[in-house]
């Protein structure tokens, strides 16, 4: 009895030994900052705004790209493509710069009220094609090299079959494709949700919250794990500093366009019309006219967009040039993994300079 008091006692003081080096920590640690790359504004239509990343050398003077056709990058509407450039040492954007890529990004900012009757077709047929014409008038090409993240990639697959005459290459990343798929809680919940319902509930401006609100009910332990690991950190500078980033990260949460997620969760979720060759956006979508070459990667531990509805895109496009790449990881992971650095990152940059023409 007299050592379970002293070994309780023990843990008590060292707890209160944390908590005191950890209050110490936080009160030293400087601002979390998140998209560290150096980047300019060089575009804007409305609210969306287009981006080129800069990779400078110590003296702040521009070293010219390897690669001469410039990668584009259409994130989801959902959270920040700062997930892409998170920290010096986990930034997927970072590694392709260092190697030689060109690389743009379209921001689509955060949608108001103003903004709630933007479509699919608006932010596809008018936005992502505006951006994609400045890049290639800039660089006096007729083709970019076009890389979608997540719904960003779905987007992508859309935008390349309305216009294949303006990308060289596709790369898509965790992105749902054949929504018919029973392997995520996502896919299946979205089925049975009333989307009308909830845009006219909403005002027409899907909250961030909501949305958040909904991922994290996907893994409701997440919130006990993640609170038990800051315990074990608290006193530790770096990795603190590493969990905010991440942290800043996930909580800063654009609205949607009630329109945009409207069509998205019935067309896609519910109806699943982007395989089957039904989906309307301007025009009819038409996968097989996608014909340029194509890099689908999908993560193997991905509770999200499970690779069961990444895989099938191979099967559907025109491509002959495909390849599909399997990373050992979850949804995140892809972007802030040691692999992604390590293995992922260079694997796209040796893959489009390859068809660097």
């Amino acid at each position: 009895m007299q050592n379970l008091v002293s070994e309780t006692y023990q843990k008590f003081n060292d707890t209160l030994d944390k908590l005191n080096k950890g209050q110490q920590v936080l009160s030293d640690l400087p601002d979390v900052e998140i998209g560290i790359t150096p980047k300019e504004q060089v575009f804007q239509i409305d609210k969306v705004k287009l981006y080129r990343y800069q990779n400078l050398d110590e003296n702040g003077k521009v070293i010219p790209p390897k690669l001469k056709v410039p990668i584009v990058i259409q994130y989801a509407l959902i959270n920040r493509y700062d997930m892409m450039d998170l920290q010096s040492d986990r930034t997927l954007i970072g590694k392709l710069i260092s190697l030689g890529a060109d690389i743009y990004i379209i921001d689509t900012g955060y949608p108001t009220r103003n903004e709630r009757y933007l479509t699919m077709d608006d932010y596809i047929n008018l936005y992502m094609d505006s951006c994609i014409n400045y890049v290639c008038e800039t660089h006096k090409i007729d083709k970019v090299n076009l890389l979608g993240v997540c719904q960003g990639g779905t987007f992508s697959i859309i935008y390349s079959s309305l216009h294949p005459e303006k990308v060289n290459a596709l790369i898509t990343m965790v992105t749902p494709v054949d929504f018919s798929k029973d392997d995520g809680l996502l896919f299946r919940w979205s089925r049975d949700m009333d989307i009308d319902a909830i845009v006219e509930g909403c005002g027409g401006l899907i909250p961030g919250g909501f949305l958040d609100f909904g991922f994290q009910t996907l893994k409701p332990m997440l919130k006990v794990r993640k609170n038990q690991h800051i315990m074990n950190i608290l006193d530790n500078e770096s990795k603190m500093l590493n969990f905010l980033r991440m942290e800043k990260w996930i909580n800063d949460q654009p609205a949607q366009a009630g329109e945009t997620y409207r069509q998205f969760l019935k067309d896609l979720y519910q109806q699943n019309k982007l395989v089957k060759g039904e989906l309307v956006v301007g025009e009819k979508v038409d996968l097989k006219k996608i014909t340029m070459p194509l890099m689908n990667i999908y993560a193997a531990s991905d509770h999200l967009v499970p690779p069961s509805a990444t895989i099938p895109l191979n099967d559907l496009v025109g491509s002959r040039d495909k390849e599909l790449y399997k990373f050992p990881g979850g949804h995140i992971g892809v972007f802030t993994g040691r692999r992604s650095q390590k293995e992922l990152t260079p694997t796209i940059f040796d893959w489009l300079s390859k068809r660097d023409k």
